[in-house]
């Protein structure tokens, strides 16, 4: 019975772990895997907000055949890589500020040689070159306006060297549950986190939060308007998937892609074995007892696993009457068509 809204902060925890257990099933083991980060100038981020539902989706296909296009750049081949792509709409205090997570292998599929090859460097002044004209080419050719054609001149000539892209250090299947969570928390859950609210008048917001420009906590006092106003923007569409596969790890095709990748990775030689393990999902009985020690279906006085007996919903009414149930003989008749 969740809400199943990205401002719950209850229902997110369950969405964060749900996304934990599958990103465990689509790394392939042997593969390894990247983060990064692909940002907008902030001359976009409006006329991204004004255009969200003709744009955004764009958007987010705009950076897996940039990262082919950056992989098959330095190999001098065609590869075809993948990733696991999340929308995050907001910046640290609430603001919109669209930018892709991306979770990417480092390499990609040779096609014609059937093998992986494993990209040991990937040169940051060539992905911030290749993401500025991969998200400006999809901008002229969505928002087909004589204004956006003028802010994109402007930007290739403001930002000769490319966009903002950060690339993290390391690899990721040895991590890549504390950054599967770091990703998915800003999907499944507020921009802002309560505790960072430090007071409240009726009538003004302030809050805290760690700026990219100074490094420091700085504290910020708006209206309440303005604050309920930076929270909703974020709500995507009904439908809207804010997270996306493409390429090895999607969905569609990850049973055929998997036996194909592993005969090419067989070729290779320093690939990582058993990094990657499958985690299952937990049920609600799972996560109530390993967040507070406690069965929640263990009754406290003898101790007996309990069982749902009736269930009363505000809105529905009766869901579930156990007691309706056995008065009108579904199990009996059920045994009897079982048979002994």
């Amino acid at each position: 019975m969740s809400c199943k809204s990205s401002l719950c902060l209850r229902c997110a925890k369950v969405s964060v772990d749900n996304w934990v257990s599958q990103v465990s099933r689509v790394l392939h083991e042997g593969v390894i895997s990247r983060h990064i980060s692909l940002t907008v100038p902030a001359l976009f981020r409006t006329p991204l907000y004004q255009n969200a539902a003709v744009v955004l989706s764009a958007f987010m296909r705009c950076g897996a055949p940039c990262l082919d296009d950056v992989y098959s750049t330095v190999r001098g081949k065609a590869l075809r890589g993948g990733s696991m792509t999340v929308l995050h709409p907001h910046g640290r205090h609430g603001q919109y500020h669209p930018h892709l997570q991306v979770i990417a292998p480092r390499g990609g599929y040779d096609g014609r040689g059937e093998r992986w090859d494993h990209l040991t460097y990937l040169p940051y002044e060539l992905l911030r070159r290749k993401w500025q004209w991969h998200l400006l080419t999809m901008l002229r050719q969505t928002l087909k306006t004589e204004a956006i054609r003028h802010v994109v001149d402007t930007c290739f000539r403001k930002d000769p060297n490319g966009l903002v892209s950060n690339v993290q250090k390391g690899q990721v299947p040895s991590q890549y549950q504390s950054l599967a969570r770091y990703v998915a928390k800003y999907v499944v859950s507020p921009p802002l986190s309560v505790r960072r609210i430090e007071r409240y008048d009726g009538h003004q917001v302030t809050d805290h939060y760690r700026s990219h420009r100074t490094e420091r906590v700085e504290q910020e006092t708006v209206e309440v308007d303005t604050f309920i106003g930076r929270m909703v923007q974020h709500a995507a569409s009904k439908g809207f998937k804010r997270i996306r596969y493409y390429g090895v790890p999607a969905t569609k095709t990850f049973a055929k892609g998997k036996v194909m990748l592993q005969a090419a990775l067989a070729q290779v030689e320093g690939v990582v074995k058993g990094a990657v393990k499958s985690i299952t999902r937990l049920t609600y009985r799972q996560r109530y007892a390993q967040s507070t020690g406690r069965d929640p279906l263990r009754c406290p006085h003898c101790q007996s696993t309990m069982d749902v007996w009736y269930i009363w919903h505000p809105t529905y009414g009766v869901i579930c009457d156990e007691g309706e149930v056995i008065k009108r003989g579904t199990y009996a008749a059920i045994a009897a068509r079982a048979g002994p």
